[in-house]
């Protein structure tokens, strides 16, 4: 049952790293095509205020990971479960609302 717990948990936060680093990815992405355009000033300055909800999102689930490769508890594992899981969702759901915002012609 433990060595379930731990793949799963494992396999979470996994995810969560990868959906965390494709947002910052993403704005980082943002802000250099941003910089190299007349007007994307605004962009540049949106990508910014931003960053440090990436960041945190980052470093969540890389502490999710930690976690869960460090322990054989199964509580921590659930934790780290949770941990990432959140984090993950709520990484995925800042990408989102990112590439809505400029999907959607405002900028």
């Amino acid at each position: 049952m433990g060595a379930v717990v731990g793949l799963v948990a494992v396999l979470v936060t996994i995810a969560a790293v990868l959906a965390a680093a494709g947002h910052a990815g993403y704005l980082a992405l943002l802000t250099s095509a941003a910089k190299k355009r007349a007007g994307g000033q605004p962009a540049v300055e949106f990508a910014r205020k931003r960053f440090p909800v990436a960041g945190v999102g980052l470093a969540v689930s890389l502490l999710a990971l930690l976690i869960s490769s460090g322990t054989s508890s199964i509580g921590w594992e659930v934790f780290a479960i949770l941990l990432g899981g959140g984090s993950g969702i709520g990484s995925v759901k800042a990408l989102q609302s990112t590439q809505a915002r400029f999907r959607g012609g405002q900028f």
